[in-house]
């Protein structure tokens, strides 16, 4: 088996990595960075997320799992103290994967002739840098409504638990492959309206964003931002990919919400 490590720059992420280094060594595995069958990320979900980038291009073969540094997140497993384990666990590897939907991103700057894609783990959003943020709203290529406000979120079921949650959004088990829309911050009166509700869109559908021809716009994808171009459209859609976790003891998603949100001391 080919594996990789992907860590943070923290002390302690650096110290669990070449341990984790040293012990595949011992147990001779295959380091490969380029094309592994396995990454460990080090660190916590951020780490996880830029992993899930790095290696965006070959999202179908590789698996990853995750040893966090600090709280349990959404994505990690693994703490630090259970390196010998993790190590035990990847030897005895069968291929069994859990796998999450994507977003897929289809942006078409002015003037550029070939669209761009991304992929996103969470969430991708579109704001304005210093005025209200004005775009036509579609829904399966049918024209939905005038959205005036700071901003749009669409996420992905596991990225509803991330920025989409502080926006009133749903919580949505990762098994549904949709997307969901909030909005932030929209203006609602007598001239000006918008549903105002999160929007639960199935994966047979894509929602299409046609903002006003402005050039302040800012384009996040999960941790990386965009700017500086002028947007003529923008397609979300889910992603025909997945990303797939090594099944050792991947933990059930609404345990991962209870630790998180509403923590054991609250349980019976």
């Amino acid at each position: 088996m080919k594996v990789a490590i992907y860590a943070n720059e923290g002390c302690r992420s650096t110290v669990i990595s070449q341990r984790l280094k040293k012990k595949f060594a011992d147990t001779h595995f295959v380091y490969d960075e380029k094309n592994p069958d396995i990454v460990v990320t080090v660190g916590g979900d951020g780490t996880l997320l830029s992993a899930f980038h790095k290696y965006a291009a070959i999202i179908d073969t590789v698996r990853f799992v995750s040893v966090h540094t600090g709280h349990l997140g959404f994505y990690t497993d693994w703490r630090e103290d259970e390196i010998d384990d993790l190590v035990i666990s990847l030897q005895s590897d069968n291929g069994q994967a859990v796998s999450y939907p994507l977003l897929d991103i289809r942006v078409k700057y002015q003037g550029s002739v070939k669209a761009v894609n991304y992929l996103a783990l969470n969430e991708s959003t579109l704001k304005r840098n210093s005025a209200t943020m004005v775009t036509d709203v579609y829904i399966g290529g049918e024209f939905f409504e005038k959205f005036r406000g700071d901003g749009l979120c669409i996420s992905t079921p596991t990225g509803s638990t991330a920025y989409n949650k502080s926006l009133g959004g749903a919580v949505i088990h990762p098994n549904l492959k949709v997307l969901q829309v909030t909005e932030i911050s929209s203006i609602n009166n007598r001239i000006f309206r918008t549903l105002s509700s999160p929007m639960i869109i199935a994966p047979s559908d894509w929602i299409t964003l046609v903002p006003d021809r402005q050039s302040d716009y800012i384009l996040t994808v999960d941790q990386d931002t965009f700017h500086g171009k002028q947007i003529e459209q923008i397609r979300y859609k889910i992603s025909k990919k997945s990303i797939h976790f090594a099944k050792y003891r991947h933990m059930q998603f609404w345990r991962r919400v209870q630790d998180a949100f509403i923590g054991n001391e609250f349980g019976n």
